[in-house]
């Protein structure tokens, strides 16, 4: 197989430039920071971000130096072990320090650290936060042994005592006080986030953002913690014009915070305690186990976090995650797959494993099936398997809806399909690869967009292998069309060979020789390609809502408060039996455009908090429309 391996060598941890990697700041530090500073230096506080970022600077070990003026003052953020925890250690040498809008700043534009570990999630994550990458930070055994499991209660109990009669069931347990003081305000800084809209959401906003996000995790709420955190990293990646920002992604960030902060109050017992969340997801004994390598993935997060995630399966077709993700960038990301796996003492490294296999004693395995690294853990490498040979073919064999129907039902998000590959068709967010799935039309599209990771260069070759037939390995994307991010796939040409497309480059000499009735190597992909479609626009006129639900994340309640008639659009969805979704759109203007006024006729603030309801309820309406025709379009 000749493809290039790629190096860490693309990329030094050392030259910091204006995409520098600055240590991850703890929510609780950025807080404390923007809210010590005069009104006078809040209001300056952007553009003091916008000007550090020209700032030359320089990492030596754990501490990153930019110098913040021509006189030569130097900022210091010391990050042991990758994470600025405390206040004090961001420090300058200006004159004004340490009241200074540089410490702020720099907390202001450094990415957020997940201090409390990874939250559960009961859906697959965000495609710009790496692509609905797995887990960003691994939890140690000693801290998994003393997290809370999956629905069971916290430690903190209701401040009121409640006294049940003999015989009598006992009371759901509800919310603290001091969980639904937190969800209020996780609830009015997102609210206030989407009021102002992605332009408006400067680093004062997402401050408030983050302190509401690190008083969530003191009161026990860590799901509304995390979910605060991933909005202001996606507000970041927005407002910086990240090629790797998504719309879609913003637009499930503030949904999924908006919808944890607004159900807490009113939820009992076992939604209470989906919707806290855990804190670290346990870990439990699982015996022996062995393993089948399936491919290696890069992961590469908004949040600062990168590394690599190695998926294998056992005899029964249960999937385990191997992964290495800790504080770093691209440098990170590339060399990773090169790194030594952390189970037991093997030296397979994760670009090995996913071709070979792994014999484990002493499993420990996460909920979601990731494989623990404590000291009872004991691993050897032993053979692999090809994808077209058991008992990795079993994962092919399972019918496509429902691959489809396990995924969009909570279940892990990967799908094994056959497909034969039909050319390319060009989308406002890049190419994507065009393939016939059983019938199916399918549109495969790149895990991530980032320029040191090959998933787009290696999306176009294969656009090429027009006719090939091929097994790969994709996430799903929940979309009214068969949609899916491709992660793996077969050689195109070496058979019994796969590649991995976030580590591997293929090469032109990788491709099928072109048959004489195909189309010039040099005409586009997408010039013959067909493009399918499930339901056209006139079918099914959602888009009418959703343009309304991005609109009012990127711009704010006033974008969609502009004057205008908006009864044909309600009319059109009634007329085509989408009544509840016309309902839905009638409220949301109303709530945009309401604006009541006090005795002497001036106008009185908007209502964020109708505002926000009214958002929240169309997101989540055309979410789960979404989810429906999704299992639609793949025949489920």
């Amino acid at each position: 197989m000749s493809t290039e391996r790629l190096s860490a060598e693309h990329a030094s941890p050392e030259r910091l430039s204006t995409e520098r990697e600055l240590p991850a700041v703890a929510p609780a530090v950025t807080a404390e920071l923007v809210a010590a500073l005069s009104p006078r230096l809040r209001k300056r506080l952007d553009a003091g971000i916008a000007k550090l970022a020209d700032r030359p600077a320089v990492r030596d070990g754990d501490t990153v130096r930019i110098t913040v003026d021509d006189e030569g003052s130097e900022l210091e953020l010391h990050a042991p072990g990758g994470v600025v925890a405390d206040p004090a250690a961001i420090r300058c040498g200006c004159l004004l320090a340490p009241d200074c809008l540089h410490r702020a700043a720099a907390a202001s534009a450094a990415p957020v650290a997940d201090m409390a570990g990874t939250g559960e999630r009961t859906e697959p994550a965000p495609a710009s936060e790496a692509a609905s990458t797995p887990e960003a930070a691994e939890p140690t055994e000693q801290s998994a042994s003393v997290s809370v499991a999956p629905g069971a209660p916290t430690p903190e109990k209701s401040a009121t005592p409640v006294s049940v009669a003999p015989g009598a069931a006992a009371p759901e347990e509800s919310a603290t006080p001091a969980q639904l003081g937190a969800a209020h305000a996780v609830f009015d800084a997102v609210a206030a986030v989407l009021d102002a809209g992605t332009d408006g959401s400067g680093a004062v906003l997402q401050a408030e953002l983050l302190r509401a996000a690190h008083t969530a995790r003191l009161a026990g709420l860590p799901r509304a913690s995390a979910a605060a955190v991933s909005v202001v990293t996606a507000l970041r990646a927005a407002r910086a014009a990240d090629p790797a920002f998504r719309l879609t992604a913003l637009v499930g960030a503030v949904s999924e915070t908006l919808f944890v902060a607004h159900r807490v109050p009113f939820a009992t017992g076992a939604d209470l305690a989906e919707l806290r969340g855990t804190v670290r997801q346990p870990y439990t004994p699982d015996g022996s186990l062995r393993l089948y390598g399936l491919f290696s993935e890069p992961v590469l997060t908004a949040s600062g976090y990168a590394g690599a995630v190695t998926w294998t399966a056992d005899a029964e077709g249960r999937l385990y995650t191997v992964s290495d993700v800790a504080p770093g960038g691209a440098g990170r990301a590339v060399g990773a797959a090169d790194r030594a796996v952390r189970v037991g003492d093997t030296a397979l490294t994760h670009r090995e494993l996913a071709r070979a296999g792994l014999a484990v004693s002493g499993a420990t395995v996460s909920p979601t099936g990731r494989l623990g690294a404590g000291a009872g853990v004991r691993a050897v490498r032993a053979s692999g398997a090809d994808w077209r040979a058991a008992p990795l073919d079993r994962l092919w064999a399972v019918p496509v809806a429902e691959q489809v129907g396990r995924a969009l039902s909570g279940g892990h998000d990967l799908l094994f399909l056959e497909v034969t590959l039909v050319g390319a068709v060009r989308e406002a967010a890049g190419d994507c690869l065009l393939a016939d799935c059983g019938g199916v039309p399918l549109r495969l599209t790149a895990a991530h967009d980032h320029p040191a990771l090959p998933h787009r260069g290696n999306l176009r070759l294969l656009a090429a292998a027009r006719g090939s037939r091929l097994r790969v390995i994709a996430r799903l994307a929940a979309a009214p069309h068969a949609r899916a991010q491709l992660l793996a796939a077969e050689h195109p040409t070496d058979t019994g060979s796969r590649v991995d497309l976030g580590l591997d480059r293929l090469q032109h000499a990788d491709l099928p020789a072109p048959a004489s009735a195909s189309a010039p190597a040099s005409e586009p992909a997408s010039a013959s390609a067909p493009v399918h479609t499930v339901l056209a626009p006139d079918e099914a006129p959602l888009h009418l809502l959703h343009r309304r639900v991005g609109q009012g994340v990127a711009g704010g309640r006033r974008v969609l408060a502009f004057p205008g008639d908006s009864a044909p659009d309600v009319r059109r969805l009634h007329r085509h039996g989408l009544g509840t979704a016309g309902d839905i759109l009638d409220e949301l203007l109303a709530a945009t455009a309401e604006r009541s006024r006090d005795v002497f006729g001036r106008l009185l603030p908007a209502d964020t908090g109708r505002f926000a309801r009214a958002w929240l309820a169309a997101a989540r309406y055309t979410d789960e429309v979404d989810r429906v025709l999704c299992a639609a379009a793949w025949g489920g």
